[in-house]
């Protein structure tokens, strides 16, 4: 029983000091040994746990993803209605450039290739992540009758994503994203109408 608690411990602490070394140092220049001295382990101790460097990058990129993720379903529960579900989920775009959504955005567009090596098939990418994650929400708005019954909902979640991306990380003279205000009321005037018309 203590083995495995040690053990998970050990894991963790592992997983922690990636964190620290990639949002310190990036993919590329982290290395093993790096990563075992901020763990507080031996570098055999740490080949234990993970069989190489991209596994045990890998392993940190996933749980920041998860994280990520779980935190914004978290907020999002609390909100009611389609059109704040999606000014949150501008709120939270913004939020993104704070851990541990910046660390994940900053190495996907820093080291995509080495990202993408890292993470694998765990974390697809920015717009299909984005769009996964929304999926949900306009099966639900749908049910509710806030969106177009025949609206093809793995198509307007990809839609969605793009959307809240521009809105929150695009500046532009007509919307400042930090007001959430003009949001809501930019999403109601300029989103909705799109996802409440029927197919063409």
């Amino acid at each position: 029983m203590t083995d495995t608690a040690d053990t998970r411990s050990v894991h963790d602490r592992l997983l922690d000091a990636a964190e620290q070394c990639l949002a310190a140092k990036g993919i590329r220049a982290t290395t093993v040994l790096e990563v075992a001295e901020v763990a507080g382990v031996s570098r055999a101790w740490l080949y234990r746990h993970f069989p190489d460097k991209s596994a045990l990058l890998g392993g940190a990129i996933v749980r920041l993803n998860e994280t990520f993720w779980a935190d914004s379903h978290s907020t999002l529960a609390e909100v009611e209605g389609f059109d704040q579900r999606v000014a949150a989920g501008v709120r939270i775009g913004r939020s993104a450039y704070d851990a541990p959504g910046a660390l994940l955005m900053k190495l996907r567009v820093n080291e995509p290739e080495e990202f993408a090596a890292c993470a694998g098939a765990g974390v697809q990418g920015l717009v299909p992540d984005l769009a996964e994650f929304w999926r949900p929400y306009l099966e639900i708005a749908r049910e509710n009758h806030e969106l177009h019954p025949d609206i093809d909902i793995v198509e307007a979640s990809e839609w969605v994503a793009r959307s809240l991306i521009s809105i929150a990380t695009v500046p532009g003279d007509t919307l400042d994203p930090d007001d959430d205000a003009a949001v809501l009321s930019y999403i109601r005037r300029y989103v909705l109408p799109g996802l409440q018309s029927g197919p063409t």
